[in-house]
């Protein structure tokens, strides 16, 4: 491998793919960092130092040109598929199909992309590491969930399988998966409305940061390369399960 490690991170632009490039930055990582928005990838990129495409990786000429570019800059030790996100909190009976098909591509189809289209340059140097952040989601189940655990559960299997598919290659595939974090989008983007969005994490005690992942993130990625993290769950302890959360007024 090279002597300077380097990682691709995928969702950089905000929450916890942003506080993984920086991360990764301050361990002495050269890191290219994708996402759809250009104008806070080239924030990004002033804030840490690290390369950057914009790419929306859930259409296949894109991610040919993140492989392109990452390519040409030289060897690859890390993939951090960090990109996905949830659609909508409808039960089953009621769920958009639209939800549904949006999130499998954004978690599981975009995982499955770039996985494959990095794979080669990860053997090319040597090895490395393929990481997968996933989420409690990807294990359990609760209500108003079915379409985004159904896709992180798609996207733990994808993990799963690899990891028996690569035995004997020196490829480390990794799993993260987080309970509750609060960064500025998730909830956001999921529920589509401030207020909602802040309900998610109202009287909760300390709620996971996107550093707190970012941090397990570069853990895993830097252990002796004889040691494979499989799986890591990282919760928050006001959250006992997907369904039981601790909530105090006043917080």
């Amino acid at each position: 491998m090279s002597t300077q490690p380097r990682a691709v991170v995928t969702g950089a632009s905000t929450g916890i793919g942003a506080a993984t490039v920086a991360e990764l930055r301050s361990r002495g990582y050269a890191v290219v960092a994708t996402a759809r928005r250009e104008d806070r990838l080239r924030a990004l990129a002033a804030e840490t130092g690290c390369e950057y495409v914009a790419a929306d990786l859930t259409e296949a000429d894109d991610v040919a040109r993140l492989v392109a570019t990452v390519a040409a800059g030289g060897p690859l030790t890390a993939l951090v598929n960090n990109a996905g996100g949830a659609r909508g909190a409808d039960p089953v009976e009621r769920g958009d199909v639209a939800d549904w098909e949006e999130m499998y591509r954004i978690n599981v189809l975009a995982t499955l992309r770039v996985t494959q289209a990095l794979l080669p340059a990860l053997r090319a140097d040597g090895g490395g590491d393929v990481l997968v952040l996933t989420s409690t989601a990807a294990h359990d189940t609760y209500p108003g969930g079915g379409g985004y655990v159904a896709a992180k559960h798609a996207e733990r299997i994808i993990a799963n399988t690899l990891r028996l598919e690569l035995n004997g290659e020196p490829i480390r595939v990794i799993e993260i998966a987080p309970g509750m974090v609060r960064t500025e989008e998730f909830s956001l983007n999921r529920l589509g409305d401030a207020g909602a969005a802040d309900a998610v994490y109202e009287g909760v005690e300390n709620p996971l940061t996107a550093d707190d992942i970012a941090d397990a993130i570069a853990w895993t990625l830097t252990r002796p390369r004889h040691v494979n993290i499989d799986s890591m769950t990282i919760r928050p302890v006001a959250q006992a399960s997907s369904t039981q959360v601790a909530r105090h007024t006043g917080l």
